[in-house]
């Protein structure tokens, strides 16, 4: 009897990889389909991604971000044979599922994973008001707590008035390079 007693569907399935190898995983994943005639099983190898921005250096980055280290996402019709091609690909640790049976993703659970994959980078998000009470983050100010004197919502900068040397001194920041007290 064979292992795998799944319905003939294509589905999305994750499997798991050793963290940093997430990338690799689905370039040999992608190779061993070819090589191994599998097309008309396993039909798209994905690495979930997010567009995310960060501050490097004082200054705002855009980079791209794993959703789910340590995992990739396949879509694929599950036989012995699909189930051996992925499973002894090198790096690969498993399917996630119970035992050897892998369990696939809902379609709502793939479509939220779309929209956050294909969304666009995040607009400003600023949850501060003047007069607000900081704390500063990042930069040459860090540690430094002051109070929010001006808010620019389109540019994602703030104002932020540091006392130092007993006086009041205006300082302009990123919105990502404050929390609030």
């Amino acid at each position: 009897m064979p292992k795998q007693e799944i319905e003939q569907e294509k589905n999305w399935y994750v499997i798991h990889t050793y963290s940093g190898y997430e990338e690799a995983v689905t370039k040999n994943l992608r190779q061993r389909v070819e090589s191994f005639g599998m097309e008309d099983k396993i039909f798209d190898v994905v690495v979930p991604k997010e567009n995310k921005i960060k501050i490097r250096d004082g200054k705002r980055k855009e980079i791209e971000e794993k959703i789910y280290p340590g995992y990739v996402l396949v879509q694929m019709i599950v036989t012995d044979d699909s189930w051996y091609v992925v499973r002894n690909t090198p790096n690969v640790s498993g399917f996630v599922g119970a035992g050897t049976t892998p369990i696939p993703l809902s379609e709502s659970e793939v479509d939220t994973l779309k929209k956050r994959m294909g969304g666009e980078v995040p607009k400003f998000k600023i949850d501060v008001d003047l007069g607000d009470i900081v704390k500063i983050t990042d930069g040459p100010f860090k540690d430094f707590d002051g109070k929010i004197s001006d808010v620019d919502r389109e540019r994602g900068k703030v104002k932020v008035l540091v006392n130092m040397f007993g006086r009041d001194t205006s300082v302009e920041l990123d919105s990502l390079q404050i929390k609030k007290l």
